[in-house]
C-alpha cells in the first residue's frame, strides 16, 4: 500500500512542496499507523489503507491534481497520533494481555484543521483544497459545515468519499 501511495502521489501531485512532505511521511508511521483505534482501520497500515479508499471513492479512477491532494492528505493529522499499549483481556477463562491501539496527541489542533496545517508546512494548498480538508467530517466537525459545503461543493464530496471508503470498505473488514 505504501508503494501504491508515494506512486499516486508522484504521478498525480507536481505542487512545489510534495517531495518534502513525502520524506517526512517517509520518516513518521503515516504508513504503519492505524486509521483509528477501535472503529476502521484499526489496524497496522490502516491510515494508508483508509487514505487509497478514500482516493478512489473521490476519484473514481480520474483524478485530479486537487482531488488527489485531498483524499490522500485528508488524515494526516492522525500522522504520529497513535500509541500501542496493552489490557488484560479474557481468553477462554485465562487473562492475558493483548496490545491495542490508544491516542496520544501531542499537538492536540483539532482534526480537519490540524491536516490542513501540516500538509502546508510543505506545500501550499488552494481555498477549495483547505475548506474540503478542513471540513471533511462533515456535521461532526464544525456549525458552519452547511455554509462550506455549499461555497467549496469538493468538501462534501470529500466528506461523502470518506463515509463511503469507512463504512462500505472498511468497517465490514474489521469484524
Amino acid at each position: 500500500m505504501k508503494e501504491k501511495f508515494l506512486t499516486l502521489c508522484r504521478e498525480n501531485i507536481h505542487r512545489e512542496g510534495i517531495d518534502k512532505l513525502l520524506a517526512w511521511l517517509e520518516k513518521s508511521d503515516f504508513f504503519t499507523a492505524p486509521a483509528s483505534t477501535r472503529f476502521h482501520g484499526a489496524h497496522e497500515g490502516g491510515l494508508v489503507e483508509h487514505s487509497l479508499n478514500v482516493y478512489e471513492q473521490l476519484t473514481n479512477g480520474e483524478p485530479t491534481e486537487t482531488t488527489a491532494i485531498v483524499s490522500l492528505f485528508h488524515d494526516l493529522c492522525k500522522t504520529d497520533f497513535y500509541t500501542v499499549s496493552t489490557r488484560n483481556v479474557k481468553e477462554n477463562g485465562v487473562w492475558v494481555q493483548k496490545p491495542y491501539y490508544t491516542v496520544d496527541d501531542k499537538f492536540p489542533y483539532g482534526h480537519g484543521e490540524k491536516s490542513v496545517f501540516m500538509v502546508e508546512r510543505f506545500m501550499r494548498l488552494t481555498n477549495e483544497e483547505s475548506f474540503a480538508i478542513r471540513f471533511h467530517m462533515g456535521e461532526y466537525s464544525d456549525p458552519n459545515t452547511g455554509k462550506a459545503f455549499e461555497k467549496y461543493p469538493l468538501a462534501l464530496l470529500l466528506h461523502q468519499a470518506d463515509e463511503r471508503a469507512t463504512f462500505m470498505m472498511e468497517v465490514r473488514n474489521n469484524d
